[in-house]
């Protein structure tokens, strides 16, 4: 008499998995039942956990000085919910039909990310038809010559949000229309810090004297102050660290910035007492040498494995998570923490 078992495959498992079980399973078809079900579920869960361990972890071949662009791509592409929105396909319902707009950028970047993510190769891949049109887009990243890679990365979102972005007709709205956004509308907030850290850049200033306003209860005109603060916090949190001159623009200023790995507070930075603003890195874009030369690279830490990787070009290697640190830290990426999406 046959008896069957009932095998709870784990979520995490991939479908690239199967093949390769069936086989081994057909070996051991000899066992007995509870054994081979025991059998199963550990060849299962290895399985899933070698393939898991390989994903995104493939390299972007250099075009030529492109080491910019590819920093910021896998940046972007072990972002976690960009890199699951081009995976599931969701950017097609998204993409906008207005006759007017082309949508090659959004569908292209979406092909990258999906052959980074499943490629079952080490080779690296190439970023050409991506390149052909990003530069269709902004010709300013035309040809090979060495560029910024956060006005690279502030070019790239602009483009892909005109291209997802299903609003023909932009309203007008009112100030206090923002009170009523959901957080979830807001993928990216950019922000240029100077080296002097987060409460300078927040600070209340006192505007000048000449600059009198009117006060909307007493109506009389007084001096104020002007501050910074955040209306809503995003899940995606990109933080530009200043490392040029302000009187030379030629000179890089090199000051290692002891920024945080994890738990990131901006609560104090709110216009409101917000709970959701706690933060933990995942991506550096990393510049080393001069504003008149140099090379970028990117240190990602693998959304499936948890695990630090270097990123340049095309290779590919893992690193400790003591090693992000470092005065060539120029873009950083941080995540909302799981806490505060709760």
């Amino acid at each position: 008499m046959r008896q069957s078992y009932t095998v709870t495959v784990p979520e995490e498992a991939p479908a690239a998995a199967f093949p390769f079980l069936k086989q081994e399973m057909r070996r051991k078809s000899s066992m007995s039942g509870s054994v081979l079900v025991s059998t199963f579920v550990g060849l299962l869960i290895n399985q899933a956990k070698n393939s898991k361990s390989a994903q995104g972890l493939v390299g972007l071949k250099n075009l030529g000085n492109t080491c910019f662009m590819n920093s910021i791509l896998q940046c972007l592409s072990n972002t976690q919910s960009l890199r699951d929105y081009c995976l599931h396909n969701s950017h097609r319902r998204d993409l906008n039909n207005n006759s007017r707009t082309n949508t090659a950028l959004m569908e292209e970047f979406a092909k990258l990310i999906q052959t980074v993510w499943t490629s079952t190769s080490s080779e690296a891949v190439s970023p050409s038809e991506f390149k052909t049109q990003i530069q269709r887009y902004a010709p300013r990243f035309v040809g090979y010559n060495q560029q910024d890679a956060q006005e690279f990365l502030r070019f790239l979102l602009d483009g892909l949000h005109n291209e997802v972005n299903r609003v023909t007709v932009r309203p007008r709205g009112t100030v206090e229309d923002f009170d009523h956004l959901p957080a979830d509308l807001l993928f990216n907030l950019l922000l240029e810090l100077s080296l002097f850290g987060f409460s300078w850049y927040f600070s209340p200033v006192w505007l000048h004297v000449s600059s009198l306003q009117t006060c909307y209860r007493c109506k009389a005109r007084r001096r104020c102050t002007k501050k910074f603060t955040i209306q809503k916090f995003p899940k995606i949190l990109v933080l530009h660290l200043k490392r040029f001159s302000e009187a030379r623009r030629t000179s890089k200023l090199s000051t290692f910035v002891n920024f945080p790995m994890k738990d990131l507070d901006l609560r104090e930075f709110s216009s409101e007492n917000s709970t959701n603003a706690v933060y933990n890195l995942y991506a550096v874009s990393n510049h080393s040498g001069t504003t008149m030369g140099g090379h970028y690279t990117a240190y990602c830490r693998n959304p499936s494995s948890a695990e630090w990787y270097t990123f340049n070009d095309s290779r590919v290697t893992p690193m400790s998570s003591s090693q992000v640190r470092s005065s060539d830290a120029y873009v950083l990426f941080y995540e909302l923490s799981a806490s505060s999406r709760m």
